[in-house]
């Protein structure tokens, strides 16, 4: 990575890995979520996940919210915090939830993961060159 960047043997890597756009783990994972929510709303996911994620819109047993945003999906409740909370149909709902519309609001997969990536990168700017190494993950090419 170094001879690539021309940097030295002893530099700090966060800042390069920060200018070549890649996620932490914990961002990754919330951007591969994201995606596969993105995927299941559109119709080109498989089935198998499309059907464990529903639009709040969509839920007959909820009121509709003027103020609510349109692309909220409904996050399941579940018993165990530890084993629930990871399964797929509430850790991507509540991913998908927590990003901005401007995000949400995408008309095209390419569209939507440039917009992710801005706003992930925007989320998580660089840190101190000094701080613990960091683990990360390149994120994959996005068309512009």
């Amino acid at each position: 990575m170094c001879i690539v960047c021309s940097e030295g043997k002893f530099d700090h890597v966060t800042p390069l890995l920060r200018e070549l756009h890649c996620l932490r783990i914990p961002e990754r994972i919330t951007f591969k979520l994201s995606c596969l929510v993105f995927r299941s709303l559109n119709g080109t996911a498989p089935v198998y996940l499309a059907d464990s994620i529903n639009r709040a819109t969509d839920v007959t047993t909820r009121r509709s919210l003027l103020s609510s945003p349109s692309t909220a999906v409904v996050v399941p409740v579940t018993r165990c915090s530890t084993i629930g909370d990871r399964a797929f149909s509430v850790a991507a709902a509540r991913a998908w939830n927590s990003l901005p519309s401007f995000v949400t609001l995408s008309s095209s997969l390419s569209t939507f993961k440039h917009h992710l990536m801005t706003y992930s990168c925007s989320q998580h700017p660089t840190s101190d060159a000094h701080s613990s190494s960091p683990s990360f993950l390149f994120a994959e090419h996005v068309d512009s």
